[in-house]
Order: C-alpha cells, then structure tokens, then sequence
C-alpha cells in the first residue's frame, strides 16, 4: 500500500530525543518524564528513538546509544564525522561544511544521522542551521543553495516536499529517509516540533 501523506514520509520518527544531552543536560528521571509527555502528545508520531549515554538502562524504550564518537541503534551504527554530522553545539559548521558533508554521503551510498543545533526549521540569526534546510538539501540536492534557502522557502503538506519549482512525493521522501537520512538527534523534542505547528505543517 503507497504511502498517502508527505508529511509523514519526511517527517515520521525524525526527532531522535536526547534530553540528557546539552543544552538540556537532564538527569534521567527529569529526561524519562520530558520524553513520556513527548509520547503522549498528539505529534508523537515525530518521535525516534531515545538517546542516552552508553552504560544507561532504560526499559520499554527503544534507545539509541552514544558513547566515544559513536551511536548504536540497534544493528545501526553512526560514526561522527562519517555517518554522523553535528551541525551545532560547541561549533557550528558552515553551510559549506555541511553540503559537501550531504553530497559525499549520497555520493558513496551512507546514510546518515544529523545532531546538535537543528531546533529551528529555517536558519536563525545566530548561524544556527533549519532542519527544513537540511531536509531540502537531502532530498533535493542543490546542497549550499537549500541550506542558505530563508524562512517560508519550503512548503510541506501531505501532497508534497515542494522548493523552488521541485517536488517530491510521499515515496520518494520514504525512499531518500530509507537509504539516505536516518533522522535528527535533539535535546528538545517540543521546539522543534512547535517551529512545525507554527509553519502550519503539522
């Protein structure tokens, strides 16, 4: 059966959730309990997995775990810097940095996972970098260019992906999720998922 809604081919399980991780900095329980009201919201549809520090225990979640430049979901593994690209915290990259980051993962086949910094859907002021932008640059290719793209420059509903003249179905979102980008990791789970609310996107 095709898939009927853009929306949640691009979007579904995206934000891997990582409250014990800066800037949030949470102690496991505060984390469990910002991550349980996350699963009994109405958008908890956006919501991966959660991320904790490896030696953490957790039961009845599906978790991913870091530990020494690595994360572990399961049989997959994201290395930083190869299969794992933080794109704030300490440093932000460049716009630069990230497309040939984006270009050399599509060009040698590796799906990857995105960290740090994408609370925004647009870039901010600061040089933060939008997750609309890094999901534009995934899909659509034209990396620097949709990466720099400013506010309102995406549309999203459950026909398509649109940017500049380009459109992409709810199958080939599935497709480019499935071989290309794995999902988003995030401290705050209802940031950016309210910049999303706010666009009228979900």
């Amino acid at each position: 059966m095709p898939l009927v809604d853009a929306r949640r081919a691009l979007l579904g399980r995206i934000f891997d959730h990582a409250p014990m991780f800066p800037p949030a900095a949470m102690a496991l329980p505060d984390a469990l309990a910002e991550d349980a009201r996350a699963q009994a919201s109405p958008d908890a549809w956006l919501l991966g997995r959660f991320v904790v520090p490896e030696g953490t225990e957790v039961e009845a979640r599906e978790l991913a775990v870091v530990g020494g430049g690595i994360e572990r979901q399961d049989d997959a593994v994201f290395v930083e810097g190869v299969s794992k690209i933080r794109c704030g915290g300490a440093s932000i990259p460049t716009v630069e940095e990230v497309a040939a980051f984006v270009r050399r993962c599509r060009e040698d086949g590796v799906r990857f996972k995105a960290t740090a910094g994408l609370h925004h859907a647009y870039p901010t002021g600061a040089g933060e970098h939008g997750f609309l932008n890094l999901l534009a640059a995934v899909v659509f290719g034209d990396e620097e260019e949709a990466l720099r793209a400013p506010r309102g420059s995406f549309a999203l509903d459950a026909g398509s992906f649109r940017w500049d003249g380009r459109e992409a179905g709810a199958e080939d979102l599935a497709r480019t999720r499935a071989t290309l980008f794995h999902s988003i990791g995030s401290c705050s789970f209802f940031e950016p998922v309210g910049e999303l609310r706010a666009l009228g996107i979900v």
